[in-house]
């Protein structure tokens, strides 16, 4: 038997022998087509390829491409597990050709690869060709050999291919396979066509023409070629079986599911098992592409396949989670063609764990719901919309999952009356609404979420994605469009640009569509979930419902994802050193520059700053991985993981750990160094930091500390910056920089010896005046007086002249005014023995007020007050004169 894994090999080795590259698998998530929800064919990751948007290096490539259908335009979830060929999740294999050869060299790949490498016999083949696609006709005789009865031409859309209203288009010719007679069912354009016995295996498009808006279809000057066989149709015929369930992957994750919940896997429960199995797939490969389950968008439809698997495997007899258990198989069977899985995998098994178990509280309660509602009616009667939308409202039923259950009873459910129930909900919301108040009023906003819904956050995969603009405002109301110069607010339906929160600051960058471009200044999140890009047009114009490029500025973003994985790294290294006490406080996570907050009573000693500093760039230098896992906030505070100071956390958190303790050393978290609840963006290894430097420690409040640090480059810039400073100090002091200090030190002490003589000479010849003798004092109202005007010397060395001339003269009061570096300073004192005749705080205030200051304090004995201007010291004198004669 052939395996999945095995055809799939040969499929890629087959055309990489043909001189095709082969390329990975792009996400589930469509990096370049806003306008899916899914990618859902192969062709998706290389549309502005064939467009021209987009040039690569090579000209032909293969792919193995993980696709989903379960929303939007493809969807075919109701039919999962009831027929033998649907699926939400499924492979398509694909080869390409950019405007390098057509339809003479697809045609002969294609039947050499079923017919050699496959092996499949050729008259059990057949195809179709677009009715004039005579080309395509002759090729398919010439080479394949087939006669005119086996080349059905079709002349529907079904055998022509469009991108869309306009663009490239071109015939399609299909390879069908026939499974035998005793299949019901007859060949693609008959009347029993729908049946099963004719099985298309592959669709060769020929991307021929450029259609235009007025209908007409001119040829492409390079026509290309997409193809897409689907693995899991080629795989069943390949192993002989007619049902894709039947095929080594689906039959390993059935009997996983059978083993799993105690069930015959081909028993009553068989529909139940496909379903599952299919659901698994899906699910795992969405986890691992970054979806997580939530309300909205790609998050609501992951939910929504969950859930229906979960209730599935309950209708199995599970009463316990099951499809986190199932995992493993899944990462068995597919984890070698698709690693991200197995990196994936304890993420995806605890989602799936904290989604059944939160599902499985509820259940009971709506199916009992449900089971009165339903005996209410007659037979065949629909379930009312009203009913519907209370299980989806009271329980978070999708309405997929009651219309799945009530299908099961022969029974419809009213659509129309839950989509009335769902939008007199959102009246009642909306008259309820609270919003921001900022730039557009809340009413707006709340009127672009309710019919543009939340902006999906692609930002933790990529930094460059199409969305479509959902909505413009200028100066707080909606426009149509908005021209170069105008500052404007642009929401989107899906942005790769993270919008300020947490601490971390959001992303700028630009947005580009056909017509204008937009430089992004900022991000900020309004009515809960509309990520609103603060914006300036600085080309053409950008007009609302067009799609547009998002590009985040790389290096910025770089350095903010830096900055932030710094400060959890931070954090728990200021935990470490000075206790469980310490908790964030607040935070910055800019793009050059990070500051934290965080509780602590007093300020942090240099030793314990160089600890911290050390223990968090060996952490960096580790260079481990930094892993997400998306949990409950309970289950993630169980493990040890630390909540954010400011964020808001819903029923699922992201968590984020990074670097792992040495070997017998544990945290709270176990071995994992830091494990935090966070939504920010983060480095993929810690080596990515580079470098923290801390720059400061200081108060930011009472019991609150601050730090604040550079990573990375900026913190190379800095110690660069200081080490230049340090060369121009050891070069201006004739020292090797290692000698800076010691010779800063003995300048300093030489310095302190030198200015305590200064001071000692200046002392000494302010006693001794100008000349050789001290100056003389004089009475003024039977008090002797001395007055002095002193140059060069500063207010603080008045005070030990005073005391000076106090002991020379034995009885008096003393005025010294001192000028030096353009201040002017006045003292006064008095010897004890006249202190109660007249008091040194009314002699200095008077000079002080007649040298233009006011005020001026201290004791009877000693007091000093600062002077406006030292020419009037004759005035101050003649002042404090009038003070001892008075």
């Amino acid at each position: 038997m052939t395996s999945l894994n095995e055809i799939r090999s040969t499929f890629l080795d087959y055309f990489a022998r043909a001189g095709h590259e082969t390329v990975a698998s792009s996400p589930l998530v469509p990096r370049n087509d806003p306008t899916l929800l899914f990618t859902n064919a192969g062709m998706v990751q290389f549309k502005n390829v064939f467009t021209g948007m987009e040039k690569r290096n090579y000209v032909r490539a293969a792919t193995s491409q993980k696709c989903v259908r379960a929303g939007g335009k493809h969807n075919d979830l109701d039919n999962v597990g009831y027929t033998a060929r649907h699926h939400t999740f499924f492979e398509m294999l694909g080869n390409f050709s950019f405007g390098d050869y057509f339809k003479e060299r697809a045609i002969p790949l294609a039947w050499d690869l079923v017919t050699k490498e496959f092996g499949l016999p050729a008259h059990k083949l057949l195809v179709t060709v677009y009715h004039d696609d005579e080309q395509a006709v002759d090729i398919w005789k010439k080479y394949a050999g087939l006669p005119d009865d086996r080349i059905i031409r079709i002349a529907t859309s079904d055998n022509f291919w469009t991108m869309g209203a306009t663009g490239p288009c071109g015939p399609c010719s299909e390879i069908f396979y026939d499974h035998g007679p005793h299949i019901p069912g007859g060949p693609p354009g008959s009347p029993d066509e729908d049946g099963d016995r004719f099985i298309e295996i592959w669709n060769l498009v020929f991307m021929q023409f450029e259609q235009f808006e007025d209908g007409r279809r001119e040829n492409l000057p390079r026509p290309s070629i997409d193809t897409g066989m689907g693995l899991e149709r080629i795989g069943a015929v390949l192993q002989g079986k007619h049902d894709n369930y039947d095929t080594d992957v689906m039959r390993a994750l059935i009997e996983a599911s059978a083993q799993a919940t105690g069930a015959d896997p081909d028993g009553p429960g068989r529909i139940h098992h496909r379903v599952v199995a299919d659901h698994l797939r899906s699910t795992a490969f969405l986890l691992a592409d970054g979806v997580t389950p939530s309300n909205e968008g790609r998050g609501y439809v992951l939910r929504r396949i969950m859930r229906r698997a979960m209730r599935h495997a309950h209708l199995l007899g599970a009463k316990d989670p099951v499809m986190h258990r199932l995992v493993r198989a899944l990462v068995r069977q597919m984890g070698e063609a698709f690693p991200e899985l197995g990196r994936a995998q304890s993420m995806i098994e605890e989602t799936l764990r904290i989604e059944e178990e939160r599902f499985l509280a509820t259940l009971e309660r709506g199916l009992r719901l449900l089971a009165d509602e339903a005996a209410k009616l007659g037979d065949g009667q629909t379930l009312p919309g009203e009913a519907a939308f209370k299980l989806y409202d009271t329980f978070g039923f999708p309405l997929d999952l009651t219309q799945d259950a009530m299908r099961e009873q022969g029974r419809a459910v009213d659509v129309a009356g839950f989509e009335a129930a769902m939008a007199a909900q959102r009246a009642k919301a909306r008259a309820a609404w609270a919003g921001s108040g900022e730039a557009a009023d809340d009413g707006l906003w709340f009127d672009i979420r309710e019919t543009a819904g939340a902006t999906e956050f692609l930002g933790y995969a990529t930094e460059s994605a199409e969305g479509v603009i959902a909505a413009l405002i200028v100066d707080g109301a909606r426009k149509g469009s908005a021209q170069v110069g105008a500052r404007v607010q642009i929401v989107a339906n899906q942005t790769p640009f993270y919008a300020e929160s947490g601490g971390q600051v959001g992303d700028a960058g630009e947005i580009r569509t056909t017509t204008g471009r937009a430089r992004v200044l900022d991000v900020r999140k309004r009515a809960g979930d509309l990520f609103v890009h603060e914006a300036e047009i600085v080309e053409g114009e950008i007009v609302q419902g067009e799609p547009a490029v998002f590009s985040v500025d790389t290096p910025r973003r770089a350095a903010i994802r830096a900055n932030h994985s710094a400060t959890h790294l931070l954090h728990e290294a200021l935990r470490g050193r000075l206790g469980d006490h310490v908790a964030q406080r607040g935070s910055l996570v800019a793009p050059d520059r990070l500051r934290f907050d965080f509780a602590h009573a007093k300020a942090m000693s240099a030793d314990e700053l160089t600890a911290v500093e050390a223990e968090v760039n060996a952490y960096i230098r580790q260079n481990s991985a930094v892993s997400t896992r998306v949990m409950s906030p309970e289950a993630a505070q169980a493990l040890g993981a630390r909540a954010l100071f400011g964020e808001k956390y819903g029923d699922e958190v992201r968590v984020v750990a990074m670097a792992e303790r040495p070997e017998g050393e544990t945290g709270p978290a176990g071995r994992v160094y830091s494990l935090e609840l966070c939504g920010g963006t983060h480095v993929a290894q810690t080596g990515e930091i580079g470098l923290l430097r801390v720059l400061a420690e200081s108060a930011s409040a009472a019991g609150v500390r601050r730090i604040e640090a550079l990573t990375g480059a900026a913190a190379l810039a800095h110690l660069d910056a200081q080490e230049t400073r340090l060369k121009l100090a050891a070069g201006a002091l004739k020292a090797q920089p290692e000698e800076v200090a010691e010779r800063v030190v003995a300048l300093l002490e030489e310095r302190r010896r030198l200015a305590s003589e200064i001071s000692d000479l200046r002392r000494k010849l302010a006693l001794a005046g100008d000349g050789a003798a001290a100056p003389e004092a004089k009475s003024v109202g039977g008090v002797p007086f001395l007055a002095q005007v002193l140059s060069g010397v500063s207010g603080k060395e008045l005070r030990g002249l005073i005391d000076a001339h106090k002991g020379r003269l034995g009885s008096g009061a003393i005025l010294l005014i001192a000028e030096a570096d353009g201040k002017a300073a006045v003292a006064a004192g008095v010897t004890d023995d006249l202190t109660a005749r007249v008091s040194a705080v009314d002699l200095v205030r008077a000079a002080a007020e007649a040298m233009g200051g006011k005020g001026g304090g201290g004791r009877p004995d000693m007091a000093q007050a600062g002077a406006a201007d030292a020419s009037r010291a004759a005035e101050a004198i003649t002042a404090a004169e009038a003070v001892l004669g008075g």
